[in-house]
C-alpha cells in the first residue's frame, strides 16, 4: 500500500474519532442539561445525526478499503483460479453497477439538500447527502482499481477465496 494511502486512512480514522467524541459530548451533556438544569441544546440531535452519518460512511470506506466486511468464501475458496476469477470479475462488474446507482441517488439526494434546511441549525440537508456522494465515489474506486488489478493479473489484485496474506491492501 502507498504511503499516500495510509496518510489518508490516518486523516481518515481521526476524523472518525473526532465525529464520535463529538457525538458522545453532545449527546452526554445534552443528557445532563435535560437532568440537571432542566434545559439543553436543541441542535444537538441534528449536529449528532449529520456526525453519526458521517461516520458511519467513512466506516465502510475503510473496511471495504481493508477488506473487513464480512463475507462467507468457502466456495470460491474450493475453486480452481481461473473460476474464482470469473467470480470475482462477475461480483466486481455488479457492484460497481451498484454503487454507480448509489452514486446517482446521493447526487440527486445532494442536490435535492442544497435547497432544504435541517429544523433547528438550518444547515443545508445535503452535508448529509454528501456523505454518501463520498462514499460511493471512493468506493466506485476501490472495487474499480481491484477489478483493474484482476483483469491485468497482478499480483496485488485480491478475490474471495485467495489464500490469505499477511497484510491490507
Amino acid at each position: 500500500m502507498g504511503l499516500n494511502m495510509l496518510v489518508v486512512e490516518k486523516l481518515v480514522e481521526k476524523l472518525m474519532a473526532l465525529a464520535l467524541t463529538l457525538i458522545v459530548l453532545l449527546v452526554f451533556s445534552n443528557v445532563v442539561g435535560r437532568y440537571a438544569l432542566g434545559t439543553s441544546f436543541a441542535g444537538a440531535e441534528e449536529l449528532s445525526r449529520l456526525l453519526f452519518v458521517w461516520l458511519v460512511f467513512l466506516g465502510a470506506i475503510l473496511t471495504l478499503r481493508r477488506r473487513a466486511h464480512l463475507g462467507v468464501e468457502l466456495v470460491q475458496a474450493r475453486l480452481p483460479r481461473w473460476a474464482r476469477k470469473c467470480c470475482a470479475i462477475a461480483t466486481h462488474v455488479l457492484t460497481l453497477y451498484a454503487l454507480w446507482l448509489f452514486l446517482e441517488g446521493s447526487w440527486v439526494q445532494t442536490k435535492i439538500g442544497m435547497t432544504t434546511y435541517s429544523t433547528v441549525l438550518r444547515f443545508p440537508n445535503a452535508f448529509i447527502a454528501s456523505a454518501g456522494l463520498v462514499c460511493a465515489a471512493s468506493m466506485l474506486l476501490i472495487v474499480g482499481s481491484n477489478l483493474l488489478k484482476i483483469l491485468l493479473n497482478r499480483p496485488d489484485a485480491f478475490m474471495a477465496g485467495d489464500p490469505v496474506s499477511g497484510g491490507t491492501p
